[in-house]
């Protein structure tokens, strides 16, 4: 199985990947802003913003309320915005489209799945529990697992070293430019879904695959047997 198509295990990212997570995110990043006194941000705003962890969101939030940040204040805000979030995580997330089928249906093939997201780990944990995938997963990487977040690739490899295998019997999933170049730097195949958490089209993020929702992740790797059993 070390063909990029025939993957031993299929890794995801979360936030725009396998879930929506954006509206917690957004009521939580303008409740910590106006605990500050700052103005909120629009759905659209804070979508923009996600991606790299929250130290980076909040870093963007302020970039873009032109208001000066150091470390200090920064790490300070992070810690009331997960304090706000953290119990609320799941109350406005919803799965995306073929999560449900494309997990259970890889589970059942045999093809080990797991977790690889800049966000914490608890809070990664939470959400996948929430919505009945934790006990399908194989290995859960959060972004304070020690290597540097994506687009470093970092969590990638270590996902890879705790599961046994190579970056060459992988295959990464995820929704936005901080994936691709993660699975890149890492040496793993990526494919895309549609519509996640960037402003670039998905066709021109450099991923090897797109795919318009998650369960047309088993049409892709089935895809490739029939083409090997026709050769």
């Amino acid at each position: 199985m070390s063909s990029a198509l025939r993957p031993q295990a299929v890794l995801f990212d979360l936030d725009g990947t396998l879930i929506d997570s954006a509206p917690d995110i957004h009521e939580s990043l303008n409740e910590t802003l106006a605990s500050y006194g700052e103005p909120p941000f629009s759905l659209d705003e804070v979508i923009g913003m996600i991606g790299r962890g929250v130290p980076v969101l909040i870093e963007r939030a302020y970039a873009a309320l032109d208001k000066p940040l150091d470390p200090a204040t920064r790490d300070k805000i992070v810690e009331r915005f997960l304090k706000i979030y953290n119990p609320r995580a799941a109350k406005l997330t919803t799965l995306n489209a073929g999560v449900s089928d494309a997990t259970r249906l890889l589970c059942e093939a045999g093809i080990r799945i797991g977790v690889v997201t800049n966000k914490p780990g608890a809070e990664t944990a939470e959400i996948l529990t929430h919505f009945g995938l934790a006990d399908l997963m194989a290995i859960v990487v959060g972004g304070d697992a020690g290597p540097p977040k994506k687009p470093e690739p970092g969590l990638l490899l270590l996902a890879c070293e705790r599961l046994g295998l190579s970056p060459a019997d992988v295959l990464f999933v995820g929704d936005s430019e901080n994936d691709v170049l993660a699975a890149r730097a890492a040496g793993i195949t990526s494919v895309v879904v549609r519509g996640g958490y960037t402003s670039i089209a998905a066709e021109d993020l450099g991923a090897t695959h797109v795919i318009d929702r998650l369960d047309h992740l088993l049409t892709l790797i089935g895809a490739a047997d029939d083409e090997r059993a026709a050769e």
